[in-house]
């Protein structure tokens, strides 16, 4: 009995602690000031030639989604990125994000794309899986699908852990 009581307690100790990985929240200040929560991006597509990574980062107010892809083009021609991302979710519609920014960091080895999520779609994005993104990545071809194959509830994931994070 002890034995099967120290099990079941193990698995409540280990899915919890799954669960607060899950909301493993990280911030910055930005230069000008403004706190910025993020989460670590997690990979919603990798072949040998292209890939890219996603994270939900707000400053409270709003929520954007942040798109890492590989490769990304020269900084002359990332910053010519201003087209809105579409993106596909579960639930059979797609969703237009708004360019926000395009930003090299980490001494230019890192490109990242923000793109605003409107107020009204923040119950999709909260309920329903990615399953597609299109991006114009200027400079280096027209339009650029991703069908995700991983971590296709992370943008879900996230920003319920923020929006869980809000009500209290």
């Amino acid at each position: 009995m002890k034995k099967i009581s120290f099990i079941i307690g193990l698995l409540v100790l280990l899915s919890g602690s799954s669960i607060m990985a899950q909301c493993d929240v990280k911030n910055k200040v930005l230069a000008d000031g403004t706190m910025m929560y993020y989460f670590e991006p997690a990979n919603f597509y990798v072949t040998k030639s292209k890939s890219l990574k996603i994270n939900i980062v707000t400053d409270k107010e709003h929520y954007f989604v942040s798109l890492q892809p590989s490769p990304f083009p020269a900084k002359s021609e990332g910053k010519k990125i201003k087209d809105d991302l579409i993106i596909h979710l579960a639930d059979n519609k797609q969703y237009k994000l708004a360019h926000y920014d395009t930003q090299y960091r980490n001494n230019d080895s890192i490109m990242q794309v923000l793109y605003l999520i409107d107020d009204k779609d923040i119950e999709a994005f909260s309920n329903f899986e990615a399953i597609v993104a299109e991006i114009n990545m200027k400079g280096t071809e027209f339009v650029r699908s991703y069908n995700f194959k991983l971590h296709k509830d992370a943008i879900k994931e996230q920003l319920n852990c923020f929006l869980k994070k809000d009500e209290k």
